[in-house]
């Protein structure tokens, strides 16, 4: 299907207008933004948003088969019955175990679940010719992970804000360092740091002072 012109009295109208013409959802699309368009002054010399939509490429099915065969190769040599799913979610391919012994594949705060999408990883973009991102789940443990991440995330930011100290979280690994981050980085009144090395690295919640209070801080160092 070629390209189309869609236009709307905004960007967001143009989308919804798209959608409905191509039957496609958003994410469906691949959208270029041509004019984002103008009220003009009065409601003279305005100018309605013009956006560029084309159906975004069928994901290959032939990726989806040649990832779950690599993590079903690994997993043959586990003494646990597994079954794998291959799904596209979004842009990633994302590969779902189903298992009666998922508490193994998770391993401890997820590290042999992480391991294996890291190997998977790297098998899969060193044969395939066209890269992708590999996320490898079971039991629906990585939503979990990150909804409980984020309940510490906010209940650092508390302690940080109520006491006026530092609080840290225990040792996390990237990922989950990343999502104790996310979940603050719209509170203003907190800023996260990660401090540490290698496996004792983690997040440190420290609450914003008010500027006279630094400024106060600063002369008390240089006195």
């Amino acid at each position: 299907m070629s390209t189309k012109e869609i236009e709307g009295k905004s960007v967001e109208e143009a989308i919804e207008t798209a959608c409905q013409r191509l039957n496609l959802t958003a994410d469906q699309l691949e959208i270029e933004i041509v004019s984002h368009g103008s009220s003009g002054i009065f409601g003279i010399g305005t100018r309605k948003a013009k956006i560029l939509v084309s159906p975004k490429e069928a994901s290959d099915d032939s990726s989806l088969e040649e990832a779950r065969e690599i993590l079903e190769n690994i997993l043959a040599h586990i003494q646990v019955p597994t079954t794998v799913q291959a799904t596209w979610a979004e842009d990633r391919i994302k590969l779902d175990i189903s298992s009666n012994g998922s508490g193994l594949l998770i391993g401890k705060r997820g590290q042999t679940l992480q391991s294996l999408q890291f190997i998977v990883n790297k098998i899969y973009n060193r044969r395939a010719s066209k890269k992708a991102h590999i996320v490898v789940d079971t039991e629906n443990y990585r939503e979990r992970r990150r909804k409980a991440l984020t309940e510490v995330a906010l209940n650092l930011g508390n302690r940080a804000k109520k006491s006026g100290k530092p609080a840290a979280s225990s040792p996390l690994n990237s990922h989950d360092r990343r999502i104790i981050h996310l979940a603050l980085k719209d509170d203003r009144k907190v800023r996260t740091k990660s401090k540490g090395d290698g496996a004792l690295r983690k997040v440190v919640v420290f609450p914003v002072r008010k500027e006279h209070s630094r400024e106060k801080q600063t002369t008390s160092r240089n006195s």
